[in-house]
């Protein structure tokens, strides 16, 4: 007969939080590439006296601070995910790295606006080719950065109601943050390129700080749906009600188990914790119940309470 130890019933909470993730490299490839770019713009912009290139340079050392908090955040979970101070795991540190940079990328719409509303009060002459040709190169740069990050990132929204997005999978929140920065610079260059043109040839030089305002909006709009679903993560906001009611179905199959309190969060990319209290007149076993719980949802921390019903009738009338 096999004896049981207490570790039989012990596990870890690292939950492949000590696993590099793929969107690591691709975020230090971006560092890499913006970095080199920032110092090029620089340097030109002190030799040939250029303003546009300076201010660019600057733009893209804003842009490297905030990649370089995504890749320190998978550096700290990775490197701290079997840590016992963390009670389920540093899965979160990707929402909080995801929630920081969309702070960042708030302030960045802010000062976008704020720039942009005072060049249209009072207009400022503008070097066209040289402009035209830092937004030129700022755009292929970005376009290669969008590319090697991919749309990972992204989550996909399936709302039934107002704040419950995320069909299934909540996607890297750290990816997701790098992505919409790299996304907002590509725009930034997109919408200057479209202004300094119409300005150029058409003389329409309050295009140049309007493309500005609406490029801030579109950046606050990304900062804004990025501080939702990261904030909800870090405030442990119950999981998409179509996870719940599946774990609900499963439980009560039998007829005679109910669920009387269910709490699915997430601690991670795709991974989930539950706790669940069932009442019951013949109740299973809690290793019973987890049994029934569909494994396809990303459940890797569950607690189970299980109470009897010694009423007559249903255990839920």
């Amino acid at each position: 007969m096999h004896k049981h130890k207490l570790t039989d019933w012990q596990h870890d909470h690292v939950f492949t939080q000590d696993q590099r993730k793929p969107g690591e490299s691709r975020t230090l490839i971006v560092i890499a590439i913006t970095a080199v770019m920032m110092c090029v713009e620089l340097v030109a912009g002190m030799l040939f006296g250029s303003m546009a290139l300076l201010a660019d340079g600057l733009h893209m050392a804003s842009h490297a601070a905030a990649l370089s908090i995504t890749a320190f955040a998978y550096r700290y979970a990775r490197r701290n995910a079997a840590h016992r101070d963390f009670s389920f795991g540093t899965g979160k540190v990707n929402a909080l790295g995801g929630f920081s940079s969309a702070v960042l990328l708030g302030v960045f719409a802010v000062i976008m606006a704020f720039e942009s509303s005072i060049r249209l009060l009072n207009p400022v002459e503008i070097v066209f080719n040289q402009a035209i040709l830092v937004a030129i190169l700022g755009l292929v740069v970005n376009g290669v950065c969008v590319i090697i990050l991919g749309n990972d990132g992204h989550t996909h929204h399936h709302s039934d109601q107002h704040h419950d997005h995320d069909h299934q999978h909540q996607h890297d929140h750290n990816l997701k943050a790098a992505y919409f920065h790299v996304m907002a610079d590509a725009l930034t260059s997109v919408l200057a390129i479209v202004a300094l043109l119409a300005a150029k040839y058409f003389g329409l030089v309050w295009m140049d700080p309007l493309m500005g305002i609406v490029g801030a909006i579109l950046v606050a709009r990304w900062s804004y749906s990025l501080l939702t679903s990261t904030g909800a993560v870090l405030l442990d906001h119950q999981a998409p009600a179509t996870l719940r009611e599946q774990l609900q179905t499963a439980v009560e199959a039998d007829g005679d188990s109910r669920v009387t309190d269910l709490h699915v969060w997430s601690i991670g990319p795709d991974i989930y914790s539950a706790q669940i209290a069932i009442v019951a007149h013949q109740p299973l076993s809690p290793d019973q119940y987890k049994a029934l719980l569909p494994t396809s949802i990303g459940l890797v921390h569950i607690a189970i309470e299980v109470n009897t019903c010694v009423d007559s009738g249903q255990a839920c009338a």
